[in-house]
């Protein structure tokens, strides 16, 4: 528990520098393209637009799901889908990519995971603004269910530093995990729920339930009933009773081999 409490204490020390890092981190990425940060909404536009064609068109027919169009469906899950892939991926490569430039100084190396998810919230939350616009024109109108949008938030972030603190150290320790990370995603992207509704699938009810419990899918359908008004949190007592057991697992696992192993980070590299 003291390794938690130090790691996260670590967070809220240097918070004014993770959110400095993190705006410069983007401004490096982007800053050789003609369009600049303009990219960060149109990358995923696109391939809302193509997942869009071939899911929605193509396979499901441009039929409604739970209500609505299939597109206003897909686009409230996969756009949290999008931020947790990339927050996932960028996390789990950050203390790798970085650690050599801050070894030799005194540098919360806890805070790198931190540092890219909080930049690629300068992508998230303009595709939650398009969100809004489409849900508006579709006909969706807002209710008090919208309040709970705090706490899918707040999930989908501790789950992020939770899950991205572990990867990133073990991927430090073991180079093939980040490739390993890559193609467990791929498959999580067809069985989490952004494109697909497992509900209708025809799949075996003790697979569906198996597959529910995955965390990735618990924060998308969040959104999803927050958004479209289908119901509470608290409903999914069970599920999200589940979720924050595998988070403090995460979190746990995350803390101890971080605090055991940083101090040697540049060895392993």
């Amino acid at each position: 528990m003291k390794e938690i409490v130090a790691v996260i204490k670590e967070q809220f020390l240097h918070i004014g520098m993770i959110f400095r890092m993190s705006r410069y981190e983007d401004k490096a990425t982007y800053q050789s393209h003609y369009l600049g940060l303009a990219w960060q909404i149109l990358n995923p536009a696109i391939q809302v637009g193509i997942y869009y064609l071939v899911f929605g068109v193509g396979v499901n027919g441009s039929r409604e799901i739970s209500g609505v169009p299939f597109f206003v469906w897909m686009l409230t899950g996969i756009i949290a889908w999008f931020y947790m892939n990339t927050s996932v991926l960028g996390a789990s490569n950050s203390i790798h990519r970085q650690v050599g430039m801050v070894a030799k100084m005194k540098f919360p190396v806890s805070v790198l995971p931190t540092i890219n998810i909080v930049s690629n919230l300068s992508s998230y939350f303009p595709m939650i603004g398009i969100l809004l616009v489409t849900l508006f024109v579709s006909g969706v109108t807002p209710s008090i269910y919208w309040i709970q949008y705090i706490y899918y938030f707040f999930c989908m972030i501790v789950f992020m530093f939770a899950f991205g603190l572990l990867n990133a150290t073990i991927t430090v320790l073991i180079r093939d995990y980040h490739i390993f990370l890559q193609s467990v995603l791929r498959l999580l992207f067809y069985v989490s729920g952004p494109i697909w509704d497992i509900n209708n699938r025809n799949l075996p009810d003790k697979l569906v339930n198996v597959l529910k419990l995955n965390p990735f899918y618990y924060i998308i359908e969040g959104f999803r009933d927050t958004f479209l008004s289908r119901g509470w949190f608290w409903e999914k007592g069970t599920y999200g009773l589940i979720f924050w057991c595998m988070v403090l697992i995460l979190l746990i696992l995350g803390s101890h081999l971080h605090m055991k192993f940083r101090a040697r980070f540049v060895d392993y590299i």
